[in-house]
This record gives C-alpha cells, sequence and structure tokens, in this order.
C-alpha cells in the first residue's frame, strides 16, 4: 500500500472516530503532497511523501520550541500529538549512534578534515539518512567530528 493510499485509509478513519487533531494534521498533509503535485506537475511517489511529511515534522518541532519559550501549555500539547501523528508516516528513526557511525564513515569515504569540508559531507550524509534522521543532529555530529 503506498503512503498516499495510507493516508487516504487514516484520514477516512479518523472522520468516522471523530479524532479531530489526526484528521487536520492527515488534511494538511495530503494538501501540501497534492500542491506540490500540481505546482511541480509530477506524481509523487513515497519518497517525496516522506520529504513532506518531514518538513512538516520539521516545522512542528520549531514550534514546539518557540511554544515552550513562550510558555503555550495549550499549544504545546497539541503540537506534541501532532507530532506522534506525523511519526507514523515516517520510516523508523535512526538512533543517535546510528547517525554517527554513518558520520563517520562518509567523512572517511570523502577524507574530510577540517569545517571547509561541511557541505560536502553534509550532501553526501542527508541521501543516506532521508527522513530517518533529524538533520539538526547531523548537522551537530558533523561538525562534532570535523573540528
Amino acid at each position: 500500500m503506498s503512503l498516499k493510499s495510507k493516508l487516504m485509509d487514516d484520514l477516512k478513519l479518523a472522520m468516522k472516530e471523530k479524532d479531530q487533531v489526526k484528521k487536520s494534521v492527515i488534511t494538511l498533509i495530503r494538501s501540501a503532497v497534492k500542491q506540490y503535485e500540481v505546482d511541480n506537475r509530477i506524481e509523487l511517489d513515497d519518497d517525496g511523501v516522506i520529504d513532506i511529511v518531514s518538513k512538516q515534522m520539521k516545522q512542528r518541532k520549531d514550534a514546539l520550541e518557540e511554544f515552550k519559550k513562550a510558555g503555550r501549555e495549550d499549544l504545546i500539547a497539541q503540537t506534541e500529538s501532532e507530532i506522534e501523528i506525523l511519526k507514523t508516516y515516517l520510516p523508523a528513526q535512526l538512533s543517535d549512534e546510528e547517525v554517527e557511525k554513518i558520520v563517520v564513515e562518509t567523512i572517511g569515504e570523502i577524507s574530510a578534515s577540517s569545517m571547509k569540508d561541511m557541505g560536502k559531507v553534509m550532501s553526501a550524509i542527508m541521501p543516506k539518512v532521508k527522513g530517518k534522521a533529524d538533520g539538526k543532529i547531523v548537522n551537530q555530529l558533523v561538525k562534532k567530528h570535523l573540528q
């Protein structure tokens, strides 16, 4: 079953169960996918849908940090539940140790030695961990190993 089909099935189920949070999150994902397809005149595969879900996840995490700073408990709870729903559409996340192993291997493959090589290393790593690791974590680990 494709990810788009799963989203549609889950949307129907959320509507039957009257789960407004899940319904709104899935609707936002589906509309972002549709918008991308219309804008670029392509049909997205599962990897493309995962990219969009990852962007939605990043937006929620950034918003969550801001809500915590502002002390908005109502928005914190809602955003955390949205993040949990989004996680169900992403591949299993790599642990920090697994990401660090990939970073070290990639730095060795590229023979990177300084912060000047940061761009090369990041562009080589990101396709390997696409949708499976947070870019911020990857960035921090690359900086740690290049310094």
